[in-house]
């Protein structure tokens, strides 16, 4: 995925997205997938998930200050709303994302 893709991806998205700061190596991402996913499929639409490798995309990781993974950073139009870094339960982060999709 192009930088410049990314970067206007998060600008312009009408939606919230949770990017998801991963790495293949990364025991801790890998368990939070299923979390994401099913977290992700309960609201419905309304959050947009786009998972970005940092050994892919080093730059993005240094631009969002992200020093250690899993991080998530959920954006709309730009902005971030909210970050949290490290795993987090099912329940932690369903209410975490219902805070924003009103």
């Amino acid at each position: 995925m192009a930088k410049k893709k990314f970067k206007d991806m998060i600008q312009k998205s009408e939606e919230a997205i949770l990017v998801d700061f991963y790495a293949d190596w990364c025991g801790p991402c890998q368990t939070m997938n299923p979390v994401l996913d099913e977290v992700i499929a309960e609201l419905d639409g309304k959050i947009k998930l786009f998972k970005l490798n940092i050994d892919k995309n080093p730059q993005a990781a240094l631009q969002f200050g992200v020093r250690s993974i899993p991080h998530y950073i959920l954006f709309k139009r730009g902005k971030i709303l909210w970050r949290k870094g490290g795993y987090m339960t099912k329940r932690d982060l369903s209410q975490a994302m219902k805070g924003f999709v009103g």
